[in-house]
């Protein structure tokens, strides 16, 4: 079997991402809608949106963060969306992880700023992170909304309140669909809260 030149590879990989986006546009275009109107629901009445996951998408949780507490466009001029991503505070992050344990680094966050009405987006590619998994759980005995994008139909699919599932296997892959999703779930929420319609 022939190894694939750089070009070759560049341009089949792209294309697997083309592919991928387009399944995502399918299979998750209705979960998408359902978690920004949970989110817009949550802004609109005060309340705010917490962020975690590990890894990558911890990156993700601070990217999503930032886009509702700065903005999404930069033509758009509007207030800032309470956002909080639970993967940034360091002291507190290895504090609690060296004294108590990694496995509740994110729950224990949930428990000292989530209030009923908030709502918790967890993003895991593997949906099986078990202190993802416990952050959901202290977020449903807050009586919080939870958001989860995974790219896996685990056990966290199953108990949020809006799962949107990713059908890609390859990790790399899903989370670049992660990033689309993100950024439309975004998108979605500027234009319910700040549109000249809404």
């Amino acid at each position: 079997m022939a190894i694939a030149g750089p070009l070759e590879h560049v341009a089949e990989r792209i294309e697997r991402t083309i592919t991928a986006q387009q399944r995502v546009a399918t299979a998750c275009a209705g979960s998408i809608v359902a978690a920004a109107e949970v989110v817009s629901g949550a802004f609109r009445a005060g309340n705010r949106l917490l962020l975690c996951g590990n890894g990558g998408s911890a990156a993700d949780s601070q990217h999503v963060a930032a886009e509702f507490v700065s903005r999404l466009y930069r033509e758009q001029d509007r207030p800032a969306l309470p956002a909080l991503a639970l993967t940034t505070d360091t002291s507190f992050l290895t504090a609690y992880s060296n004294d108590v344990g990694f496995a509740g680094v994110f729950a224990r966050q949930v428990e000292a700023h989530g209030r009923p009405g908030d709502v918790l987006m967890v993003i895991s590619t593997s949906g099986r992170s078990d202190n993802v998994l416990r952050a959901a759980d202290a977020a449903r005995r807050r009586s919080m909304r939870v958001i989860a994008l995974l790219a896996a139909d685990a056990r966290l699919a199953r108990e949020a309140d809006v799962a949107i599932v990713v059908p890609v296997r390859d990790t790399q892959v899903a989370q670049e669909c992660f990033l689309t999703v993100e950024h439309l779930l975004c998108e979605l929420v500027e234009r319910e809260l700040f549109s000249p319609e809404s």
